[in-house]
């Protein structure tokens, strides 16, 4: 029979405590094969390798749902690791930026906290700056050119709203928008941003709705979506699948509605066209600069797994 082993000589293999342990248990991250007669938890070899892989991911700074992701292989590992390496750059960046801050501060002849104060605020980007910065680009860039400017508008409305908007940054958060303008700046980052006017065309194109009513719209969308992520709801479920339908009625034309499996053929290839280095390091940064974005980002995945669910469910379907 094979070995099992308490919570708590579980705990000292790992070399970590029994709250941790069973903290995992609690949030579906790693659940016991077993327990005994009396309801105590009881864990396997297989247990304690996934738990120590767990332990060392953690040490790595990967979050639990990053983390939960890798080991349900919902995430292939290598691009886990791309982004705990885009991660973890952007931090050190950051760091020494601010070492480069503190030495300034501490080499400045008179009132070093004055002098910080100064250095640190010379080095903040407000809204407005970030406004014009990006204003400045759509012009250059001839982005969406020919479209009003409310439905420019609506096309940046999570952008504005979570990024541009935002009040007040860390260090962190301001060296990822140092890294963005950079990003932003590349011709190449552009080419690739274009390639995503596409699908809102359809909208504009041929609108069921004005701009005002569009963003209300998507804005319900994703508080279903992230009302689905809290309840972890999965791609096949009648609430994902639900939002699919209400997503394909929103973005497509009348002839796509009329067959929507060749609408989420169009859809999936729009997502693999839009999977560009420059653009999933933008969605990198652009999470960092707001955890609402990053919400709004896991949001996105439900959606396109709910879509990629559905042509597979169809397909099968067919050839049965």
């Amino acid at each position: 029979m094979e070995e099992k082993y308490t919570i708590g000589e579980t705990a000292k293999i790992i070399g970590s405590t029994i709250k941790t342990v069973r903290y995992y248990d609690e949030i579906g991250l790693l659940k016991p094969t077993s327990y005994t007669e009396g309801g105590h938890r009881l864990y396997t070899n297989e247990d304690i390798w996934r738990l120590e892989m767990i332990t060392n991911l953690r040490y790595l700074d990967f979050g639990i749902d990053e983390i939960s992701k890798i080991l349900s292989e919902e995430i292939p590992v290598d691009k886990a690791l791309d982004w705990q390496i885009e991660s973890l750059e952007t931090q050190a960046t950051t760091l020494m930026d601010m070492i480069s801050i503190l030495r300034q501060a501490k080499e400045h002849d008179g009132d070093s906290l004055q002098y910080l104060h100064n250095l640190v605020n010379a080095r903040t980007i407000n809204s407005e700056h970030k406004k014009q910065f990006i204003d400045k680009k759509v012009k250059e860039s001839q982005l969406l050119i020919g479209i009003p400017k409310e439905w420019r508008d609506s096309f940046f409305h999570y952008f504005n709203k979570y990024i541009i908007n935002q009040v007040k940054s860390s260090a962190k958060q301001t060296a990822a928008w140092r890294e963005l303008q950079e990003l932003i700046n590349d011709p190449q980052f552009i080419k690739d941003l274009k390639n995503t006017e596409f699908l809102y065309m359809n909208i504009v194109h041929q609108p069921k709705y004005n701009a005002t009513t569009l963003v209300r719209k998507l804005e319900n969308i994703h508080d279903r979506l992230n009302k689905a992520l809290k309840q972890k709801l999965p791609a096949s479920s009648p609430v994902v699948q639900a939002i699919v339908d209400d997503t394909a009625r929103l973005y497509a034309n009348s002839e796509q509605l009329d067959n929507k499996e060749d609408y989420f053929h169009y859809f999936v290839k729009y997502i693999q066209r839009t999977k560009t280095k420059r653009l999933e390091r933008c969605e990198t940064l652009c999470a960092i600069l707001s955890p609402q974005y990053y919400q709004l980002s896991k949001a996105n995945q439900l959606l396109f797994q709910g879509i990629e669910w559905r042509l597979e469910h169809t397909e099968n379907s067919e050839r049965e």
